[in-house]
């Protein structure tokens, strides 16, 4: 259902069934589509009560038609993501696209999102299916195991999947030494089995001028 057209172009085939994908990143459609906004990311009146209490905006809508429907936003570079009834975790900021049969909702991670500024809460995608996430630059996929646990930038932080333990923690990069402004204080630990994605370029955090 899902498929890259390019590297920066989501197509999503449809026969009559729907898709949630962030609102306002429709740039193309061929056949019959309809548009419908999603109050609280789909997730209901349970789901925009907690987004508003966390701060984190992430809007969807539904489309649903027959045909082609192209996805994109600011030319990230978009991923594709194959759920077999396990859970992806991913920055909203990252959230292009999801099956419709898929789950969206929110789970508590600690601090590091508050190092983000995105709220305590950052979205997860549960089910069977494909969900599209994008990256500012070509995505690294890092897998973690118990003998090689992990540690990100939180800025750079995208997506993570599978038996993952998380964990904030202070620490100095490399241009932190070197005097430049902007170095995160405060890191992202990964321990335990799984995969996480990182971006080539950081979004701008808080952590930075802590």
């Amino acid at each position: 259902m899902f498929r890259l057209q390019s590297s920066k172009v989501l197509a999503v085939d449809m026969t009559g069934d729907a898709v949630k994908a962030k609102n306002g990143s429709m740039v193309a459609y061929d056949g019959e589509m309809a548009f419908k906004k999603l109050s609280g990311g789909g997730e209901g009146l349970r789901g925009m009560v907690t987004r508003r209490l966390t701060g984190e905006q992430m809007t969807l809508m539904e489309v649903k038609g027959h045909g082609t429907c192209f996805f994109a936003d600011r030319a990230s570079e978009i991923n594709l993501v194959g759920l077999r009834g396990d859970k992806l975790y991913v920055e909203s900021s990252n959230l292009l696209a999801t099956e419709g049969g898929l789950r969206t909702g929110t789970s508590f991670t600690g601090t590091r999102g508050a190092s983000q500024g995105n709220g305590l809460f950052t979205t997860t995608i549960e089910g069977h299916g494909q969900a599209a996430i994008m990256s500012d630059g070509p995505a690294v996929l890092l897998r973690v195991s118990p003998q090689y646990p992990l540690t990100v930038d939180p800025g750079a932080y995208v997506a993570h999947q599978g038996n993952l333990r998380q964990s904030f923690q202070s620490g100095v990069t490399f241009r932190t030494l070197m005097g430049e402004g902007g170095g995160e204080a405060f890191q992202i630990r990964f321990e335990g089995d799984g995969l996480v994605y990182v971006q080539p370029s950081e979004r701008n955090t808080i952590a930075g001028d802590v």
